[in-house]
């Protein structure tokens, strides 16, 4: 099944950098479907060049990667049960951009005023 997969947000960079890929993937044997399970299984397998818990946790992606099958939320689509077909165009994006996931902390500074004189 041939599918396209975008990869952003910083995901990008556990797949040498490389943002959009064009890939053919197979069912399982056995069976007639791709499942985003599979598919997640085989990314993790075959794109994911380092660091794959940045992605994966579990069986599922990790909290904070928004997916988009045809510019759909996969939780609408039904999340890991969600039946792939040919040409589908699945994105990945991480809304945490550089956060404590990619080996950085962001701080955040508090400014507030002092109204004891009000």
């Amino acid at each position: 099944m041939h599918l396209t997969l975008e990869f952003g947000g910083g995901l990008e960079l556990l797949c040498q950098s490389t943002k959009i890929h064009s890939v053919d993937v197979k069912p399982k044997p056995g069976q007639d479907k791709l499942t985003m399970r599979d598919l997640l299984v085989w990314v993790k397998s075959n794109l994911i060049k380092e660091r794959p818990e940045m992605f994966i946790k579990g069986d599922s992606v990790r909290p904070g990667v928004l997916v988009l099958i045809n510019d759909c939320d996969w939780e609408l689509c039904g999340s890991l049960d969600t039946e792939l077909e040919e040409k589908d165009n699945v994105v990945f994006i991480s809304t945490l951009h550089g956060g404590a996931a990619f080996g950085s902390f962001v701080v955040v500074r508090s400014l507030s005023t002092d109204n004891e004189d009000k």
